[in-house]
Protein backbone atom coordinates (compact mmCIF):
# COMPACT_ATOMS: atom_id res chain seq x y z
CA UNK A 1 0.00 0.00 0.00
CA UNK A 2 1.48 3.37 -1.00
CA UNK A 3 1.23 6.46 1.24
CA UNK A 4 -1.77 7.97 -0.60
CA UNK A 5 -3.65 4.68 -0.23
CA UNK A 6 -2.67 4.57 3.45
CA UNK A 7 -4.02 8.09 3.96
CA UNK A 8 -7.26 7.15 2.17
CA UNK A 9 -7.52 4.15 4.49
CA UNK A 10 -6.88 6.34 7.57
CA UNK A 11 -9.53 8.86 6.49
CA UNK A 12 -12.02 6.08 5.70
CA UNK A 13 -11.46 4.59 9.20
CA UNK A 14 -11.89 8.00 10.87
CA UNK A 15 -15.14 8.16 12.85
CA UNK A 16 -16.72 11.62 12.43
CA UNK A 17 -17.68 13.33 15.67
CA UNK A 18 -20.28 15.63 14.12
CA UNK A 19 -21.96 16.54 10.84
CA UNK A 20 -19.14 18.93 9.89
CA UNK A 21 -16.59 16.11 10.09
CA UNK A 22 -18.92 13.71 8.28
CA UNK A 23 -19.42 16.04 5.31
CA UNK A 24 -15.79 17.18 5.21
CA UNK A 25 -14.57 13.57 5.35
CA UNK A 26 -16.48 12.76 2.15
CA UNK A 27 -15.08 15.78 0.31
CA UNK A 28 -11.52 15.04 1.44
CA UNK A 29 -11.90 11.43 0.28
CA UNK A 30 -13.22 12.64 -3.07
CA UNK A 31 -10.09 14.73 -3.66
CA UNK A 32 -7.77 11.95 -2.45
CA UNK A 33 -9.36 9.43 -4.81
CA UNK A 34 -8.72 11.72 -7.80
CA UNK A 35 -4.96 11.35 -7.54
CA UNK A 36 -1.93 13.12 -6.16
CA UNK A 37 -2.67 16.71 -7.24
CA UNK A 38 -4.37 17.51 -3.91
CA UNK A 39 -1.00 17.05 -2.14
CA UNK A 40 0.40 20.15 -3.87
CA UNK A 41 -0.46 23.80 -3.33
CA UNK A 42 -0.21 24.25 -7.10
CA UNK A 43 -3.73 22.80 -7.05
CA UNK A 44 -5.09 26.29 -6.47
CA UNK A 45 -8.66 25.13 -5.83
CA UNK A 46 -8.04 22.79 -2.88
CA UNK A 47 -5.02 21.06 -1.38
CA UNK A 48 -4.09 19.05 1.67
CA UNK A 49 -2.78 20.57 4.86
CA UNK A 50 -2.03 19.10 8.27
CA UNK A 51 -2.48 20.73 11.66
CA UNK A 52 -1.34 19.90 15.15
CA UNK A 53 -3.44 20.54 18.25
CA UNK A 54 -0.42 20.64 20.56
CA UNK A 55 -1.11 20.07 24.26
CA UNK A 56 1.12 19.72 27.29
CA UNK A 57 1.42 16.33 29.06
CA UNK A 58 -1.18 17.26 31.71
CA UNK A 59 -3.62 18.35 28.95
CA UNK A 60 -4.18 21.74 30.59
CA UNK A 61 -2.57 23.97 27.92
CA UNK A 62 -2.34 24.25 24.16
CA UNK A 63 0.51 25.75 22.12
CA UNK A 64 -0.57 28.41 19.62
CA UNK A 65 1.06 30.88 17.26
CA UNK A 66 -0.16 34.36 16.28
CA UNK A 67 -0.57 33.79 12.53
CA UNK A 68 0.28 36.88 10.45
CA UNK A 69 -2.00 36.08 7.48
CA UNK A 70 -5.08 35.43 9.65
CA UNK A 71 -4.33 38.06 12.30
CA UNK A 72 -5.24 35.57 15.02
CA UNK A 73 -3.87 33.04 17.44
CA UNK A 74 -4.08 29.62 15.81
CA UNK A 75 -2.95 26.01 15.96
CA UNK A 76 0.16 24.99 14.08
CA UNK A 77 0.09 23.47 10.63
CA UNK A 78 0.91 23.78 6.99
CA UNK A 79 0.74 22.50 3.44
CA UNK A 80 1.52 18.91 2.51
CA UNK A 81 3.69 20.17 -0.38
CA UNK A 82 3.90 16.69 -1.87
CA UNK A 83 4.43 14.83 1.43
CA UNK A 84 1.81 12.11 1.81
CA UNK A 85 2.56 11.33 5.48
CA UNK A 86 0.43 14.08 7.01
CA UNK A 87 1.40 13.21 10.59
CA UNK A 88 4.98 13.97 9.56
CA UNK A 89 3.79 17.33 8.16
CA UNK A 90 1.93 18.18 11.40
CA UNK A 91 4.97 17.35 13.54
CA UNK A 92 7.36 19.30 11.29
CA UNK A 93 5.12 22.35 11.19
CA UNK A 94 4.63 22.36 14.97
CA UNK A 95 8.39 22.46 15.50
CA UNK A 96 9.09 24.96 12.70
CA UNK A 97 6.35 27.39 13.71
CA UNK A 98 7.03 27.36 17.47
CA UNK A 99 10.73 26.55 17.73
CA UNK A 100 9.93 23.79 20.22
CA UNK A 101 12.54 21.04 20.05
CA UNK A 102 10.35 17.98 20.62
CA UNK A 103 6.75 17.19 19.71
CA UNK A 104 5.26 13.69 19.71
CA UNK A 105 1.91 12.33 18.57
CA UNK A 106 -0.53 11.39 21.32
CA UNK A 107 -1.83 8.93 18.75
CA UNK A 108 -0.99 8.26 15.10
CA UNK A 109 -4.72 8.25 14.35
CA UNK A 110 -6.41 11.29 12.80
CA UNK A 111 -7.86 13.49 15.54
CA UNK A 112 -10.06 15.73 13.42
CA UNK A 113 -10.96 16.54 9.81
CA UNK A 114 -12.05 19.88 8.42
CA UNK A 115 -12.32 21.86 5.21
CA UNK A 116 -10.91 25.33 5.86
CA UNK A 117 -11.51 28.34 3.63
CA UNK A 118 -8.48 30.49 2.95
CA UNK A 119 -9.18 34.02 1.72
CA UNK A 120 -7.00 35.48 -1.00
CA UNK A 121 -3.81 37.05 0.36
CA UNK A 122 -0.27 38.12 -0.46
CA UNK A 123 2.53 35.61 0.15
CA UNK A 124 6.16 36.43 -0.65
CA UNK A 125 5.07 39.33 -2.86
CA UNK A 126 2.59 37.32 -4.95
CA UNK A 127 -1.17 37.09 -4.74
CA UNK A 128 -2.63 33.74 -3.67
CA UNK A 129 -6.28 33.22 -4.71
CA UNK A 130 -8.90 32.08 -2.22
CA UNK A 131 -8.92 28.29 -1.90
CA UNK A 132 -9.68 25.34 0.39
CA UNK A 133 -7.42 23.51 2.78
CA UNK A 134 -8.37 19.84 3.05
CA UNK A 135 -7.13 19.65 6.61
CA UNK A 136 -6.17 16.64 8.69
CA UNK A 137 -5.53 17.33 12.38
CA UNK A 138 -3.45 15.28 14.80
CA UNK A 139 -3.35 15.50 18.59
CA UNK A 140 0.27 16.22 19.53
CA UNK A 141 2.08 16.62 22.84
CA UNK A 142 5.01 18.80 23.90
CA UNK A 143 6.62 19.77 27.18
CA UNK A 144 5.41 23.27 28.10
CA UNK A 145 8.72 24.05 29.84
CA UNK A 146 10.74 23.77 26.61
CA UNK A 147 11.81 27.01 24.98
CA UNK A 148 9.68 28.42 22.15
CA UNK A 149 10.14 31.18 19.56
CA UNK A 150 8.15 32.64 16.71
CA UNK A 151 8.86 32.08 13.01
CA UNK A 152 9.04 35.64 11.72
CA UNK A 153 7.92 34.95 8.16
CA UNK A 154 4.71 33.26 9.39
CA UNK A 155 3.86 34.37 12.92
CA UNK A 156 4.65 37.20 15.29
CA UNK A 157 4.26 35.39 18.62
CA UNK A 158 4.04 31.91 20.12
CA UNK A 159 2.60 30.95 23.49
CA UNK A 160 0.98 28.37 25.70
CA UNK A 161 -2.66 29.03 26.57
CA UNK A 162 -4.73 27.47 29.31
CA UNK A 163 -7.48 25.46 27.63
CA UNK A 164 -10.05 27.69 29.33
CA UNK A 165 -8.42 30.78 27.78
CA UNK A 166 -7.41 29.73 24.28
CA UNK A 167 -10.79 30.43 22.66
CA UNK A 168 -10.68 34.04 23.89
CA UNK A 169 -7.38 34.58 22.05
CA UNK A 170 -8.76 33.55 18.66
CA UNK A 171 -10.01 36.41 16.44
CA UNK A 172 -11.69 34.16 13.87
CA UNK A 173 -15.24 33.42 15.10
CA UNK A 174 -15.84 30.43 12.81
CA UNK A 175 -12.54 28.78 13.79
CA UNK A 176 -13.21 29.38 17.47
CA UNK A 177 -16.82 28.21 17.44
CA UNK A 178 -16.62 25.35 14.93
CA UNK A 179 -13.09 24.02 15.09
CA UNK A 180 -11.25 24.88 18.32
CA UNK A 181 -14.29 24.27 20.55
CA UNK A 182 -14.69 20.90 18.85
CA UNK A 183 -11.01 20.06 19.42
CA UNK A 184 -11.24 21.01 23.09
CA UNK A 185 -14.36 18.93 23.58
CA UNK A 186 -12.91 15.91 21.78
CA UNK A 187 -9.65 16.11 23.71
CA UNK A 188 -11.41 16.36 27.07
CA UNK A 189 -13.79 13.49 26.29
CA UNK A 190 -11.53 10.95 24.62
CA UNK A 191 -9.33 8.54 26.50
CA UNK A 192 -5.78 9.15 25.27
Amino acid sequence: MNQREQLINDVERFQPWNEQEEKDKELILSYLRQGDSCFYRENDEAHLSASGWVVNPSRTKTLMAYHNIYGSWAWTGGHADGEKDLLKVALREAMEETGISKVVPVSKDIFSLEILTVDGHEKKGAYVSSHLHLNVTYLLEADDTLSIRNKEDENSAVGWFALSECLHAVNEPWMSERIYQKLLYKMQNLAY
